[in-house]
């Protein structure tokens, strides 16, 4: 990856222009166009369902999310760059093409990732002709409607989560309305019992491999 970049910096103006605007759009392609969607709205869910307000921090959910999505598609990425990146390094396809090779994998992963049902309404809604193949989706179609369907596989995933932390602050609570300690806030007594529970689990491990799984199935 460094090399790439040391010979795309050493090259003409013009690409170290292309190289530079690329970098600006990287934040908006990373949250729109991969796994990091997904992962970084279920870590959110694991800490609201934990009541943690600050723990773990975000940068630490950033930084666990984008490692992860580096692992999910690690292969999208390298695929990437070996059809696009180095090519376009090497002086051997234009500003354009580079564009279009680069974006094949990505736009892979979001087929196999976006739902029918999501595909179909943002087709509808861009008022588009029927399309023969996957492939005429234009990206304008295709992002939304990925943003969409992640959107809904996160929050399943986060309705999954809430539930066994939820059963432990019910029986909290009844616990003290039962030995009659009502003004005490169930969730003071609940929370270090939640937290004992999911690291007596390994939450952690098991969280992140069932993530992963949810990827490509």
């Amino acid at each position: 990856m460094e090399s790439v970049i040391e010979q795309l910096s050493t090259g003409t103006p013009l690409r170290i222009l292309v190289l530079l605007t690329l970098l600006t759009f990287l934040p908006g392609l990373l949250l729109s166009m991969t796994a990091f969607l997904r992962i970084i709205i279920v870590m959110g869910f694991l800490r609201s369902a934990i009541g943690l307000a600050q723990m773990p921090p975000n940068q630490v959910l950033i930084g666990l999310s984008l490692f992860l999505t580096w692992f999910v598609m690690g292969d999208v990425v390298q695929e990437s760059l070996d059809r696009a990146v180095i090519p376009y390094s090497q002086g051997q396809i234009e500003e354009i093409e580079l564009g279009n090779r680069a974006v094949q994998p990505f736009r892979r992963f979001m087929l196999e990732e976006t739902r029918q049902k999501d595909l179909a309404l943002m087709a509808n809604l861009a008022e588009l002709e029927e399309m023969e193949g996957p492939e005429d989706v234009p990206l304008r179609v295709l992002v939304p409607a990925f943003i969409a369907s992640e959107l809904r596989v996160a929050f399943s995933i986060g309705f999954l989560l809430f539930v066994p932390f939820l059963v432990i602050d019910l029986a909290t609570a009844a616990l003290l309305n039962a030995l009659g300690m009502i003004m005490l806030p169930p969730t003071a007594i609940s929370l270090p019992f939640k937290i004992l529970v999911f690291v007596l689990a390994d939450g952690w491990s098991l969280l992140v491999a069932a993530l992963t799984r949810t990827f490509g199935g």
